[in-house]
Order: C-alpha cells, then structure tokens, then sequence
C-alpha cells in the first residue's frame, strides 16, 4: 500500500472518531458551559488561569507530544506496518483520547485537582498516597530520561560527528531564544490581552525570528554543561506562574510542530511514497513477542499514562469553559496519534530490503519527511534541521511539563481535602508544600539518575507510562460511577491496558534478575535501579487497582458533593 492510502485512512478514521465517539462522550458526561471551571472560579495567577481555547490546546498538545509518538511507531515497527496502523488508529480513538479527555473531565469537575486527589475523594486516602507515591516516582523516570535526551541533542561531544555537533549548535540556540521569546509573549498576553488574530501574527513572527536566528548564531556547550542548564531552566519553569512561561512556550512550539505535521502530510500526499515494510513480519520478532511489546512500545502513538496528568494537573487548571475541553484533549491526542501514522510511513518510506535503516528513531523520522518536503522544493538540508529541531524542542517541552507534574504530585501528597488553608499546615508540611522545595525534591534524585542514560530506563519508563493510564482510567471509572454517569467504556481500556503492563514488567524484572551483572550494554547498577523500581511500581499499581475496583464494582454509596 502506498502513503497516500494509509494517509487518508488515518485521516477518515480520526475526524470520524471525533464527529462521533468524542462528542458522544462529551453529551452523555454532561459538558457544560454554564458550569464555572476552576480557572474562573478559583483564577490564583499561577496554576489557575483561565485561557483562550488555542493557548490551552497548545499547551496541552505539546506537552504530551514529545519524542514518543516518533519513537514508537518506529520501533514497532519490526512487527509490521499493519499492527502499528490498527493500534495507533483504534487505541487512539477508543483508549488514548478517552482517558485524556475524561481525565480532564474529571479534574474540571473536582476544581481542577488531580487524579490523586480524584482518588482520595471517591476511593481513600490510601489510595490516593499510593497512587501519588507512583506518580512521584514515574516523574522522576521522565525526567531523568528526557533530559538526558535533550542535552545530547543540544550539547557537543567528541563522539559526535562535526555535522551533528553543529546542528545540536543550532537546535540549543533555536530553543534558548524560544525561551526568552517566551517569556516576551507571555507578559504580552497577560498585560495586552491581545485578539486571537494579534496572539498569533506575533506568535508566527516571533517563532521564524528563533528558528532563523538560531541557525545563523549557533553556540557550542558540552553535554554536560547542558545537562545542569536543563535542570536549572526546569526547576525554574516548575515554579513560576504558568502565563509566564509554560503557556506562551508551549504555544510557540505548537506552531513548529503542527507546521511539521501539516508539511510532512502535504508531502505524503505529493510524494506517495511506497510501504517498503511488510504489512505484517510475525508475532515474535528480535523486539520480542507482539503481546505486550507492540502496545508498549507504540506508546504516546496511542495511550499514554503521562497525558492524564497533563490533563488533570496542569491544562484542567487553565480550561476557560468546559466545551473547550473536548478540542483540548480528545482533539489533541488525536492529532498525535496522526503524528505516529506519518511517522509510520516515514519508516516504511526508507526502509531497505524490508528492513528498518540504522540510525535513531528521530534521524530516520528527519530524514525521510524532508524527502517528502524536497518534492515542494524545500532544500533537504534545511528541511532536515527544522524537522531535527521541531523533535528535540518538543522532547523540552515534555520535559518542564513533567517537572511540574511532579512537583504538583509531591506537594499533595502531604495535603488532604481539609487541608484548603495553607496557612494552618504544621511547619514541616509548610516546608514541604512549598513549591520550590517540593520541586528540587523531584528534581535531585532526576538529576543522579540522568546520569545512567536513558537508553538503560526508557524500557522501564515506557512500561511504567502505560501502566500509569490503567490507574488513570480506573479513577475516572470510579468518578463517573459516583455522580451518576456512564463509565462502561473505561473497562475494556482498563483491563486491556492492564494486561499489557504487568506482563511487559513481569518480563522486563525476570529478564533484568536473570542478566544480573552480566549484561554487555546495561551496568549492574542500572539492572539494579530498574528491578527496584519495576517491582515497587508494580506493587503501587496492583494495590491502587485493587483498591479502586472495590468501589467500582462493590455496593454503591451516594455520591460526594
């Protein structure tokens, strides 16, 4: 089959997905604009701020972007183009965009708190501080993770090629003055309240001004240098009023990666490249069997774990009207799952012999869509580095959104419901809460573990991710049992997703106890860090599920206010 029939088959299938199945979701939940958001009600000028519709959607889109709807697919796709086809297409419709959405709903619904405060109201206390405990340690996986990533992708090495030491120059250069043009935008919008049209000629502007700037000036800084500049940048970015800087950056690389998307579609259908994979290899593959290792590895293409926070820690705060809710994340969860599709047939395009090309996910994905943009007469070298920076700037944005994730995580778990007024907490409670102590709790252990490599975690940090849907998907359940409304469609997702995870960890603590101290490419202290966190994960997740299918499935009690 040829891109442009997979391309339009994607395309039909999501905006049918969001015609009929989101709106359904929306109607039957009860969306409505009458009812004030937290945002409006609460509007405290640092997490909750009521935000026009497009900035909230960037934010949010962004954020749960990243790498992962590029990596995945690609990695996949060893099992064939198929599988990664019906999964990104069928679990982003009917498990990805509905956990994000209802995790979302929910939060909206329960003054824009998160899951874990969702779990304490309508299942315990206890399972609210299990389930906190695993969001804290996952923060610290994503952290660790990711900016490991992005300072190899900003810094220079010795055992990088000069041609890739001087395009990192230009992408570090690129995202630093997306910062401060960030920040420009944001007290611009704050204080002018500019019109949508304003917001978004100097958004575009401001964007083009970076990207050119930045491959005309480069600078060079090691990896290492980057790697305690990415920490300092993330913990002030975890901290500071979201209109300040997490909005109008998110916002700004929405632009960058929606024009990537919208020209890598373009060029598909100009292009047509060939599917030079095999629409299906066999159920085990060198990756390992499809049963778990496809649904765990396509990830963000799909479901992720990770989305449900963005959407109850973070956007659910800044909602202006509850209609806005359905484009923000059902909407954009559905756009990534297009963006693991093109990444799909980015693959398929430059595969030889069957075979997926050597390289990075990230370099097979840049360089097979400026092919694509060379039939609109963009130069594949400048293609190349836009695509190259588009990625890498997306992987920072993931990564200060998780950071607040974590500190926001961290500090209710030391709060109860009765705990409003801050000002009554005991000393040592006050000491914890406080936000930048909070955060630099998350970030020290991050820190110490980025310097493993997140080659030898991304295994345990993709399991962990989709585990974290599951507990997501259950507390949503168990709300929407609670106030009356229909939550039948959170089962299948549950239970599925919890298969997946728990035999993909299962395999993941039996391989690492068996290889202990004998591995080649994993040291013993890497083994070691991912049996410990895979078994205590697993043992949070299994008790918070245990904890919250009592109360979907037990005698039903009245519904809280």
């Amino acid at each position: 089959m040829n891109g442009i029939a997979i391309m339009a088959i994607a395309i039909v299938a999501l905006v049918c997905g969001y015609i009929f199945y989101g709106k359904y979701l929306a109607k039957i939940w009860g969306v409505n604009d009458n009812v004030k958001t937290p945002a409006v009600e609460i509007n405290d000028g640092i997490d909750y701020v009521p935000t026009k519709k497009q900035v909230v959607f960037g934010h949010q889109f962004a954020s749960i972007a990243g790498a992962g709807p590029i990596n995945g697919p690609i990695q996949a796709a060893v099992f064939g183009w198929v599988p990664v086809l019906l999964w990104c297409l069928i679990g982003g419709v009917f498990i990805g965009a509905v956990q994000d959405f209802s995790s979302m709903f929910a939060s909206v619904r329960n003054k824009g708190r998160s899951i874990g405060i969702i779990i304490e109201n309508y299942v315990g206390k206890t399972g609210k501080r299990l389930f906190l405990l695993f969001v804290y340690f996952f923060s610290i996986l994503v952290v660790a993770a990711f900016s490991d990533i992005v300072a190899k992708s900003f810094g220079v090495a010795e055992t990088f090629s000069a041609e890739q030491n001087f395009a990192n120059s230009q992408v570090a250069c690129t995202s630093t003055l997306f910062i401060v043009a960030a920040v420009a935008i944001g007290f611009f919008i704050k204080y002018k309240q500019p019109g949508t049209a304003v917001n978004t000629t100097v958004s575009i502007i401001a964007l083009v001004l970076c990207i050119a700037l930045g491959c005309l000036f480069p600078f060079s800084l090691s990896v290492n240098t980057w790697m305690i500049l990415v920490f300092i940048y993330i913990l002030i970015a975890s901290v500071v009023p979201v209109w300040a800087l997490l909005q109008p950056r998110d916002y700004l690389n929405s632009y960058l990666l929606i024009f990537m998307i919208a020209a890598a579609v373009v060029g598909i259908f100009i292009s047509n490249p060939a599917m030079e994979l095999p629409a299906f290899t066999a159920f085990t593959t060198s990756a390992g069997s499809m049963f778990p290792i496809l649904f765990v590895t396509v990830a963000c293409g799909a479901v992720s774990g990770f989305h449900s926070l963005v959407s109850s820690e973070t956007a659910s705060k800044q909602v202006e009207k509850e209609s806005d809710m359905l484009p923000i994340s059902y909407g954009a969860m559905l756009v990534e799952s297009l963006l693991g599709v093109i990444a799909l047939i980015a693959v398929g395009s430059v595969a030889v012999g069957g075979q997926i090309p050597a390289g990075t996910p990230q370099m097979i994905f840049a360089s097979a869509v400026s092919g694509f943009l060379s039939n609109l007469g963009i130069p594949s070298t400048i293609s190349y580095t836009l695509i190259s920076l588009a990625v890498s700037a997306f992987a920072l944005t993931s990564l200060d959104s998780v950071a607040r994730v974590g500190r926001l995580s961290f500090q209710e778990l030391f709060l109860d419901k009765e705990d409003e007024d801050t000002s009554k907490l005991p000393e040592w409670k006050k000491f914890l809460t406080n936000r930048w102590v909070a955060s630099i709790i998350v970030l020290v252990p991050s820190f110490l573990l980025a310097k493993v490599g997140y080659a030898e975690i991304w295994a345990l940090f993709g399991s962990a991710n989709q585990l974290l849907s599951v507990l997501a998907l259950a507390a949503v359940a168990v709300y929407l049992k609670k106030v009356k409304k229909s939550n039948k469609m959170m089962f299948v997702p549950m239970f599925f997703m919890l298969a997946v995870t728990l035999v993909a960890l299962i395999q993941m603590i039996v391989k690492n106890v068996m290889t202990f101290g004998a591995s080649a490419t994993v040291s013993a202290f890497g083994q070691g860090m991912q049996i410990v966190l895979a078994v205590l994960l697993v043992a949070l997740a299994i008790i918070v599920v245990i904890a919250c299918c009592k109360k979907l499935f037990g005698k039903e009690e009245p519904a809280k206010a």
